[in-house]
């Protein structure tokens, strides 16, 4: 049998076409070589630029955002950072040169934590021990301040560190609530402003974040001679309001009065600067700490978004209406007691049984509702009725600087409803657009427009935009204004008026009073407490520098006299702080005010404010002044607290009795001490013996009587 023989073109074939394939790929690769080495781009993309983008970091730099302060400067809301204590555990964490970057004696990291924290030395320890890759320490480990970060980074412990949290606060806690507002840490870790100013000024407030921005190594470090950005943030404004801390004070103090008396369903007080439209106090019921969020918060501005039937203080410009008109005649008599509209429908006069034929001037004193209705029924359409009511504010918004302002409303078409809107019942109004009325009666016809917000500075600029005073000229004349200042000086000075239980010897105050019925669920309720309270007032007369207005809805009980004795109280409060019946008086220029005595030798200090009555708290057992509150140029009444804060290291603890809230906070954040405070009003006791060494302070407040 012969061989097969084997075909030799056929093997070499094989192996020629592996070879040039081998080849190929080699020159393939070797071309994708070059391109990447010699092109600038590839595959349309720049190499260099994309590398730079890799090792580029940007770093957020965060805009502080801006504080709130009263008119005086007294600073009402701010930022604070805050630290949480942690704890690293897992051994793998180590530093670059293998140094151990977690808690590695236990023992001595657990007793050294206790001591500064306060916590137990078990409950720290056993926290070291979880088997976990790190822990914190519950409420211990929480709200760090500053100093005690130090305090604690001075004991070199490795594996501790801390995380920061930056927080708004508000130092005078329940105070001015509603006009302030509130901010919050959002979801992304911004603080976002969620009511009153913070809400309406948040994106002023919030400034501009900036940032940083270049190339890094693999090991994080900035790579020398590469291009870098540099933005720097821009602080949000600081916002200075018109309200008056220390008018705050009073007003609150008037609150809590009414509402401990007469425990009502909420109470309003007002006050504002007559000839600027400034809201120097501004306060309800439903105030609460914007610190502590309540879970049932009022979340509506009582002064800007409350609207009620207001009652008889609507009487003050029905009367106006048919004075402008030129038609008026106090001297003209009536029958008091009823008016019968039509066949079904007729007002009554809150005596029923009336007194007899009187005038139209005495009517208004008596606060009676016929006298309105004769005077609409003769003189006014329905028509001119809302076109006066609309040229003094109401129906319309203000347009002050909060959120959330209601314009109330203005319906009434039948006749009942005409007349019974003549001493508001039928209409709503808002706290807000009376201040703003009452303000034509004391400017001489002329309405201020009503404004929270003093002046904003920018912290890019330094440029202040301070609040421009909006006037309406000639809103009616001035023997008008006359004529009603005259009707309401009678209602507060003659005994037998409505009004006489907020008359004030020598304070020439003039005002009306109002007692509205309450329209709930379809009908006006009947109970003997079921009305709103309100007041209606200003001083001086001749020259009105204070207007407030207040109203209060079911006290429990004497519903005519629930404002009077706080009211009463606030407006001597006011009037003593302005020094108001010295014959050089000036609401911008008050003889108590603060100097400057920073660097100053204590004793000498003290002579100064003794000779304006002030009631001198010295911090420290030093002989210079160091720091002071209130600040220069502050004004401030007989025996108001004045803080001085000496060179000396030993600060003990003063005699509290007396004090009030914002006494003890201020006096607790000079000296950087945490407190508690439990109560309102005026302190009764405190936990620490005066003159003993401080810690942590807590005290107890009540309203004096």
């Amino acid at each position: 049998m012969k061989k097969k023989k084997k075909n030799k073109k056929t093997r070499w074939n094989v192996s020629n076409l592996i070879f040039l394939f081998f080849l190929l790929g080699i020159l393939i690769l070797y071309g994708q070589y070059v391109y990447l080495s010699l092109s600038k781009s590839i595959y349309g993309i720049n190499m260099k630029e994309f590398a730079a983008n890799r090792n580029t970091i940007k770093k957020e730099k965060i805009a502080e955002r801006g504080k709130i302060f009263d008119v005086n400067g007294d600073t009402l809301a701010l930022n604070v950072t805050s630290y949480t204590l942690i704890a690293y555990l897992d051994e793998n964490r180590l530093d670059s040169n293998k140094n151990p970057m977690y808690v590695k004696d236990k023992e001595d990291t657990a007793r050294k934590l206790s001591e500064v924290i306060g916590a137990d030395y078990e409950y720290v320890l056993e926290r070291l021990y979880k088997k976990q890759y790190q822990v914190q320490f519950g409420n211990y480990g929480r709200n760090i301040t500053e100093l005690k970060k130090k305090e604690i980074e001075s004991l070199n412990l490795p594996g501790i560190s801390f995380e920061k949290t930056v927080n708004r606060y508000y130092p005078a806690g329940n105070f001015a609530s509603h006009i302030i507002g509130y901010a919050k840490v959002d979801d992304s870790g911004n603080i976002k402003g969620m009511l009153g100013i913070e809400s309406k000024y948040d994106d002023k407030l919030t400034g501009v974040n900036g940032y940083e921005k270049y190339e890094q190594d693999k090991f994080g470090y900035k790579i020398p001679d590469t291009p870098e950005e540099n933005v720097a943030a821009i602080d949000g404004d600081d916002i200075y309001l018109t309200i008056d801390s220390s008018i705050q004070r009073f007003v609150e103090s008037a609150i809590y009065k009414v509402d401990s008396e007469y425990e009502p369903e909420w109470t309003i007080i007002e006050v504002m600067d007559a000839k600027t439209g400034e809201i120097l106090g501004s306060s309800s019921s439903k105030s609460f700490d914007p610190n502590n969020i309540p879970s049932d918060m009022e979340y509506e501005n009582p002064l800007v978004s409350y609207q009620y039937e207001p009652g008889s203080t609507m009487k003050i410009f029905t009367y106006m209406c048919v004075m402008e008109k030129g038609v008026y005649n106090g001297s003209e008599t009536y029958k008091s007691g009823y008016f019968q509209v039509d066949d079904k429908d007729r007002i009554n006069d809150w005596d029923k049984n009336g007194w007899g034929d009187i005038s139209y001037d005495t009517g208004f004193e008596y606060s009676s509702n016929t006298a309105i209705a004769n005077l609409i029924n003769k003189h006014l359409s329905k028509d001119e009725l809302k076109s006066c009511f609309e040229k003094y504010g109401f129906g319309n918004k203000t347009n002050i600087e909060l959120s959330s302002e209601a314009s109330g409303a203005l319906n009434f078409k039948y006749p009942i409803e005409i007349l019974a809107a003549g001493y508001g019942q039928g209409i709503l109004t808002t706290p807000i657009q009376h201040l703003q009325a009452l303000s034509i009666i004391a400017n001489d016809g002329t309405m201020i427009s009503p404004h929270i917000v003093k002046k904003e500075v920018s912290k890019k600029t330094g440029k202040e935009i301070v609040t421009k005073i909006n006037k309406k000229e000639n809103v009616v004349s001035q023997d008008t204004v006359n004529k009603i200042k005259d009707l309401m000086e009678k209602v507060v000075a003659d005994d037998w008026a409505t009004g006489h239980k907020y008359y004030i010897e020598n304070f020439n105050i003039i005002g009306k009073t109002g007692t509205a019925q309450i329209y709930e669920n379809g009908r006006y309720l009947t109970g003997a407490t079921d009305y709103i309270s309100s007041i209606s007032m200003m001083y001086p007369k001749d020259d009105p520098k204070i207007i407030i207005y207040a109203a209060t809805k079911k006290p429990s009980h004497n519903q005519n006299y629930a404002l009077s004795d706080s009211i009463q109280e606030l407006t001597k409060n006011i009037a003593k702080y302005y020094d108001m019946f010295n014959e050089n008086y000036n609401l911008n220029n008050n003889n108590n005010t603060i100097d400057n005595y920073i660097s100053k030798n204590v004793e000498d200090a003290k002579a100064s404010l003794a000779n304006i009555n002030a009631s001198v708290v010295v911090i420290g057992n030093g002989d210079k002044v160091i720091d002071q509150y209130p600040k220069k140029g502050v004004k401030i009444v007989n025996n108001n607290k004045v803080f001085l804060v000496t060179n000396g290291s030993e600060t003990l603890m003063p005699n509290m009795n007396g004090w009030s809230r914002i006494d003890v906070i201020r006096f607790c954040d000079l000296i950087g001490v945490s407190y508690k405070i439990n109560g309102s009003g005026y302190v009764i006791s405190q936990n620490i013996e005066e003159g003993k060494n401080i810690d942590s302070i807590e005290v107890t407040l009540e309203n004096k009587e």
